[in-house]
C-alpha cells in the first residue's frame, strides 16, 4: 500500500502512560506489546517526510460533573486526568518538537479539537493510524476522519486492545465501513 508523505500524516492514537504503562489504570498489556510496531510505523513515516501527529487523552477532573448522558469516568473510572503522569505519552516513543500533539477529551480526535486544522493546513489527505485502543478511540477516531473525507487507514499490527476480539472487530468494521487496513510492513512511502 503506497503513500504520498506530502499528503499523508501518521496518527499515534493516546499511547499514554495510563494505557501502556503496568502502573495506569486502564493498562492493557496489548497497548504495551504495541509501542515497537507504533514506533516503527512512525519511523517510516518521518523518514519519508511525512507528518506525525500524536493524540492524547485528557481528562479535567470536573468534565463529567454536569454530563446527564455521556460519563467516561462512570465506564471507566477515573483516567488520564489533566496534569497527570498517566496523561503524558508514554516515553518509548520517539516525539519531537516538530510532531504536532492534539489533546482530545472523547474517544474521537477531531471532536473540538485542532486535528482538522492541522491536516487541512498541512495539505494532508491520508491517515495511517495506529495506537489504543482499537475498537474505542482509534476506531471512533477514523471513522471521523472518513466522514470527513480523509482516507482513514488502520495499521492493524500496531493496535493495542484489551481483548484480541476487540482489536478484530475494530479492523473488520473499519475496513467494511469506511476505511481500509494494512500492515506495518505492506506500508511504502513513493
Amino acid at each position: 500500500m503506497s503513500f504520498d508523505p506530502d499528503s499523508t500524516a501518521v496518527v499515534v492514537v493516546d499511547m499514554q502512560n495510563g494505557f501502556c504503562h503496568p502502573e495506569g489504570s486502564l493498562y492493557a498489556p496489548a497497548s504495551e506489546e504495541a509501542l515497537a510496531d507504533v514506533s516503527a510505523v512512525v519511523a517510516a513515516g518521518r523518514d519519508a517526510g511525512a507528518s506525525v501527529v500524536y493524540t492524547r487523552d485528557v481528562h479535567p477532573p470536573e468534565q463529567f460533573e454536569d454530563s446527564h448522558y455521556y460519563d467516561e469516568f462512570e465506564r471507566w473510572g477515573e483516567h488520564v486526568l489533566e496534569g497527570s503522569w498517566e496523561a503524558e505519552l508514554h516515553d518509548d516513543l520517539d516525539v519531537r518538537e516538530e510532531d504536532h500533539v492534539v489533546e482530545k477529551h472523547t474517544y474521537d480526535a477531531f471532536y473540538r479539537t485542532d486535528l482538522e486544522g492541522y491536516l487541512d493546513t498541512h495539505g494532508i489527505d491520508d491517515l495511517l493510524l495506529c495506537g489504543t485502543l482499537a475498537n474505542v478511540c482509534v476506531l471512533h477516531t477514523a471513522g471521523s476522519a472518513g466522514l470527513r473525507d480523509y482516507r482513514p487507514v488502520l495499521v492493524e499490527d500496531a493496535l493495542g486492545y484489551i481483548e484480541e476480539d476487540h482489536k478484530e472487530y475494530a479492523v473488520e468494521h473499519s475496513e467494511f465501513l469506511f476505511g481500509e487496513v494494512t500492515t506495518k510492513d505492506a506500508v511504502e512511502f513513493a
